[in-house]
């Protein structure tokens, strides 16, 4: 009898620590299958409305106290809608001196993913989920571009540092990936196999 009571405590006990760790074990997992993605071959622009023909390729321009830009800027109306080019985890939502207003996703192949001058965030949080286009923010000039023209500062950082995202945005479209379709449950793949 002492031993069955002592195998029901500690089962739950068990039950009782996955239910506590089960958000933190789907995250890690998330996170090693994002790291083993490939890296994208081409993203849609990030800003809403706003299509290929119209971006400028701002990459490695001059900027104040002699750094480089390390971005694009992709200028729209302020309030316009910036949404995430990839589907990822929120790391941060924040702001710098640089930025401002800023978010950055963790995405594909471990690139990470920063969006910049925002004028205000959505209801994303760190830790969040996404898929590709879920809202952000919104276009602004907060932090060192304030006074100027609204606009996204867009940039992505791999390993080695950051990479220049115009080319990616103006890949051919048809190279985006569509997001991964949700595994068939047990009952639907049942259900189709008996209407064969």
């Amino acid at each position: 009898m002492a031993a069955i009571l002592r195998t029901l405590v500690v089962a739950v006990v068990l039950v009782l620590a996955y239910g506590l760790l089960e958000p933190y074990i789907e995250r890690a997992l998330y996170t090693m299958r994002l790291a083993a993605m490939s890296k994208p071959l081409a993203l849609p622009v990030p800003v809403e409305g706003v299509r290929q023909r119209a971006l400028r390729d701002t990459w490695g321009g001059a900027r104040s106290e002699g750094r480089k830009h390390e971005g694009i800027d992709i200028f729209a109306k302020r309030g316009t809608p910036v949404v995430s080019s990839t589907e990822g985890i929120v790391s941060q939502v924040g702001t710098n001196r640089l930025g401002g207003l800023v978010v950055w996703v963790l995405g594909p192949g471990g690139q990470r993913h920063y969006y910049a001058h925002l004028d205000s965030y959505s209801d994303v949080e760190p830790g969040m989920r996404i898929e590709a286009g879920r809202v952000l923010g919104y276009v602004g000039d907060t932090g060192n571009a304030k006074g100027t023209p609204p606009h996204l500062h867009y940039g992505i950082y791999d390993t080695g540092g950051a990479i220049n995202p115009y080319p990616l945005l103006k890949a051919d479209p048809a190279l985006i990936e569509a997001p991964a379709a949700a595994p068939a449950t047990a009952s639907a793949t049942t259900s189709q196999s008996a209407a064969r």
